[in-house]
Order: structure tokens, then C-alpha cells, then sequence
């Protein structure tokens, strides 16, 4: 190793062991498909150019070794700070084990390629650049065994084991977990769900966050046949478009059978929409096989109504004995539906609106469009 530039030998095995961490980090990725694939082409490369130093100590060469572990390098330390939104799963997090170690070997790459680049000739001795690579190739070793045996979460609860050893939370792959739609979608890694489920649930929340917007002013969608039912003393009020509900539009954002705006005094920000399903039962395939544990359709069985100036109106729940306020009756439960909101909420997407007029669930477990009974209002549908 004494007729070689010593720096540059450490800082091709560097990015090798560099490389060799950011593969097995993209099979623990596998639940977000273009991440992974992303880190695959990155491990490739800093194997390819870790390898390529070893054999040609020439300019190109050594500066392909520097450019490529620097940018790895940049990326890891963007992301402890910052998402980056147009890779999903690419998102902020704390430093950990794996990750940092792998960000260091790339950076002991940069270190050697630099060295070689400035000071052609020097040199380590052969005992040192041996010991040296033994210490490269541990951590490594180290790095990979911690990652595998780490969980990694991603954004909002789902957790994986994951080589890079990053820790965003603690509340593993259950279901709901907090939605926000200002970060990139993740609804994966929940048991139960499909792939086919998992890519429907999405595509329904992209779809409603791109159009239900349209209605996002309360004032003009009277106009459209919408009608409120007079709960906005709840925190929430519901308007309905009874044409909507009696055609065959299906989770349609153009056409959404109830909107649902948050209530500050005489202002309304749309936050939900809450789609209906026209003529099927709570249990019907279409609607439990749609997105499998992710959606749970409800139908509310204990509300009673009157007559209001503009169409039926909401007059408060049943009482024990199942009755309902004078002058108001309990049609019964209807047809199902399903939240799905466009605004942020702890309870994930498809949250229901909670409370003791939460409505009923086909479920004789516990519900999955709530998170553990918080009350956002009372009397909420």
C-alpha cells in the first residue's frame, strides 16, 4: 500500500463501507418505493467510485469519489432539519447510530479524495492504513447490525426496521396516526391493508385535497344545492347536497355528498369532506374491501331531526331510553360514510368527528377513525 496515496485508499474503503449501509437501508425502506430505489443507486455509486480509487488514482476519478460522498453527506445532514416533500419518506429526523455513522464514512471519503486531490504524494504507513480500514469496515459492520435491529419510523407512526437507525417516534404501525397534509402522504405499514387498498386510500386523499378546495368558501356553495344541518354549535357544521347523495357518484371530490367546515364565529374553514355511499349496508365488500383497516364507514343511528326553513335539520341524539327531543324524529341510520379531511388531524385522515354522536362503526373492536376517544366538540358527526 506504500507506493499508493494512503488517504485515498482509506477514503475509497470508506465509501464502499458507506455504500455497503445504504443498501441494506434500502431494503428496510422497501414500504416507500422511490426512496428505496434512490438509495440503491446512491449505495451503487459510492461502491463504484470506492472501488474505482482503488484501482486509478486518476483526477476523475478521485474528484467522482469526493462529489458523490459529498453529496450523500448533504442529503443526511438536509434531513435532520427538513423534509425533502418530493421524495416520500425522505423526511426530517434526529440523528441515529446507523445514519450518523454512514454520513461519517461518507465524510472520511470526502476527507481522503480532497487529501489526494491536494497532496498527491502523501502516504500512510501500511500498518496504520491497514488498521485503518479494519476500523472502517467495523464501524460499518456495526452500522448495519444496529440498523437491522432498530425500529425506524416515518413520519407519523409507522415504523419499520430500517439500517440507517433513525427513531421518529413511538407509536409503531398502528392505525390511525396524525395526518398533516402539508407533509407527503404515508398511510403504509399498517397491518391488514393491501397494496391495492394502500394505493386507493391514497389516490382518495390526493384527490380531495386537490379539489375539494373548490367549496372551500362557505358562501357560494349554496348555490351548488348544499343545505346546512344546523350543527354548528358543535364546533362543526355539516352541509349537505341531498342531489349528490341520491346520484351514483362514488368518494367523488367533485361531488361531495357533505361538507364540513370548522366553526370560529361567523367564519367556516373547510376541513372535511364526508362522502356517503347511496343503497349499501355498512358491511358491503365495496365499502370494507375499499381500503381495508384504513377507511371505516359509520352510519349514525342515533340522531334525531326537524324541519328546518332550508331542509332537515339536526335537533340532538336519542337518550337512553332511544328517544328524541320533542318535535323530531330518528329516521334510522342511513347511508354509510366516511371522513376524509384535508386539514390537519391527530386521528389521521378518515377521522371521524367524535363525541357521543360519533356514530356506529361495523366493527365490534376498537374504532380506527378515532384515537382514543378524544372528544372534539361533543355531538360531532
Amino acid at each position: 500500500m506504500s507506493g499508493r496515496n494512503g488517504f485515498l485508499l482509506l477514503g475509497g474503503i470508506s465509501s464502499v463501507g458507506a455504500g455497503a449501509v445504504h443498501f441494506l437501508a434500502a431494503g428496510m425502506h422497501s414500504d416507500h418505493a422511490t426512496l428505496a430505489r434512490l438509495m440503491v443507486v446512491l449505495a451503487a455509486m459510492q461502491c463504484a467510485v470506492g472501488l474505482a480509487v482503488l484501482l486509478s488514482d486518476r483526477k476523475i476519478v478521485v474528484s467522482a469519489l469526493a462529489a458523490v460522498n459529498a453529496f450523500a453527506v448533504a442529503v443526511w445532514a438536509f434531513t435532520r432539519f427538513a423534509d425533502i416533500p418530493w421524495v416520500t419518506g425522505l423526511t426530517a429526523e434526529s440523528p441515529g447510530v446507523a445514519d450518523t455513522v454512514c454520513a461519517a464514512l461518507g465524510a472520511l471519503a470526502v476527507l481522503g479524495a480532497a487529501v489526494a486531490l491536494l497532496r498527491p504524494g502523501a502516504t500512510l504507513p501500511p500498518m496504520r492504513s491497514g488498521f485503518a480500514a479494519a476500523a472502517v469496515g467495523v464501524l460499518a459492520l456495526a452500522a448495519m447490525l444496529n440498523g437491522v435491529g432498530h425500529v425506524h419510523s416515518h413520519g407519523d407512526g409507522d415504523d419499520h426496521a430500517h439500517a440507517a437507525g433513525e427513531d421518529h417516534g413511538d407509536t409503531g404501525d398502528s392505525w390511525p396516526r396524525a395526518f398533516d397534509p402539508g407533509k407527503p402522504i404515508d398511510i403504509s405499514g399498517v397491518p391488514g391493508v393491501t397494496a391495492e387498498q394502500e394505493q386507493r386510500a391514497t389516490a382518495l386523499i390526493q384527490n380531495t385535497l386537490d379539489k375539494l378546495p373548490a367549496f372551500a368558501d362557505v358562501t357560494t356553495i349554496g348555490a351548488l344545492g348544499f343545505r346546512s344541518i344546523g350543527d354548528a354549535a358543535t364546533g362543526y357544521e355539516h352541509w349537505i347536497n341531498t342531489g349528490y347523495i341520491r346520484d351514483d357518484s362514488f368518494l367523488d371530490p367533485t361531488r361531495p355528498e357533505s361538507l364540513v367546515y370548522r366553526v370560529d364565529g361567523q367564519n367556516r374553514t373547510l376541513v372535511s369532506a364526508m362522502y356517503m355511499a347511496k343503497g349499501k349496508k355498512i358491511d358491503d365488500p365495496a365499502l370494507t374491501e375499499y381500503a381495508g383497516p384504513l377507511m371505516q364507514w359509520h352510519v349514525h343511528d342515533n340522531l334525531c331531526w326537524k324541519a328546518g326553513d332550508n331542509g332537515p335539520q339536526v335537533a340532538g341524539v336519542t337518550d337512553e331510553q332511544g328517544n328524541c327531543p320533542p318535535n323530531s324524529i330518528n329516521p334510522g341510520a342511513g347511508n354509510p360514510m366516511v371522513h376524509v379531511w384535508i386539514a390537519p388531524h391527530e386521528c389521521g385522515p378518515f377521522a371521524a368527528l367524535e363525541g357521543h354522536g360519533a356514530g356506529q362503526a361495523a366493527t365490534d373492536g376498537r374504532r380506527t377513525d378515532t384515537c382514543g376517544g378524544h372528544d372534539h366538540g361533543g355531538g360531532h358527526k
